[in-house]
């Protein structure tokens, strides 16, 4: 089955949420397009991009059925999750048919969850970007399905671990998400001290840590996701505004923090 890259980037874009999803969804799309394209002229490619899209797209499903399954039963929420994933989409009947029978393989307690975490982390081992997305989609659809419970959040472990995440990089991409969740939601719905303890996450600092310390890791986060500095590296321009999308968050957390602890 052959899948085209504006599927992958649906996928990505809807569940990432966001203009930020949205905008790496497109980009991601677009090189599996170019890829597929050059194949077709018969031009060499590090690795097969139809093998890429097709092990992300069933990854994907199978991997938020597993992780839904978690704790033994899957909730009304976690379902209607799902279903709302795949709406968004705009999927045929017989994607739908696909997608709920990926999602349903994932809950089968002999699903090989590490086979195929290791299937696509052979496929993606040297773009680290899809590995975090890929991520990123299992967090957000676990926080759209009612939230992470610890059973949920091992599997979700596992997940990290066969890509290559480390913990911290899943800490700070909670703390972002949540922000995000947080910032859209009605003024007054979430209390400061969230916030707060969401703007410590975000940072990668602890309440306990001096003033110095935030301001030196709010730096060197800044140094590290500047726009700029990551297009010099050789970031294509389509994904500009996702890197000042994140620098944005990390800014916003680093004013929470300076009007909470009263720094100048």
């Amino acid at each position: 089955m052959m899948w085209q890259g504006k599927v992958l980037g649906a996928v990505i874009g809807v569940i990432a949420a966001g203009p930020l999803g949205a905008l790496f969804g497109i980009f991601i799309g677009h090189l599996f397009d170019v890829e597929a394209e050059a194949r077709l002229r018969g031009q060499r490619t590090g690795s097969s991009s139809l093998g890429v899209q097709e092990a992300f797209f069933r990854a994907t499903f199978q991997t938020m059925g597993h992780i839904a399954k978690a704790d033994g039963r899957v909730s009304e929420e976690e379902i209607r999750a799902a279903r709302a994933t795949m709406n968004e989409l705009r999927l045929g009947e017989n994607e739908v048919r696909f997608a709920i029978d990926l999602f349903s393989a994932g809950k089968a307690p002999d699903f090989p969850l590490d086979a195929t975490l290791q299937q696509l982390y052979r496929l993606c081992r040297n773009r680290p970007d899809l590995c975090r997305m890929f991520v990123q989609i299992q967090l957000q659809a676990a926080l759209w399905g009612g939230g992470l419970h610890p059973l949920a959040r091992r599997v979700l472990a596992r997940v990290c671990a066969a890509l290559d995440v480390s913990a911290y990089e899943l800490v700070q991409m909670e703390a972002l998400l949540r922000m995000q969740q947080a910032s859209r939601q009605p003024h007054g719905s979430h209390t400061s001290v969230d916030r707060i303890a969401q703007a410590y996450e975000v940072l990668g600092v602890t309440a306990q840590a001096t003033d110095a310390e935030v301001k030196k890791a709010y730096r060197r986060l800044m140094n590290q996701n500047h726009p700029d500095k990551l297009h010099a590296k050789g970031l294509p321009e389509s994904m500009m505004k996702v890197a000042e999308e994140k620098t944005r968050q990390i800014r916003a957390a680093y004013e929470v923090l300076c009007e909470a602890r009263g720094m100048k």
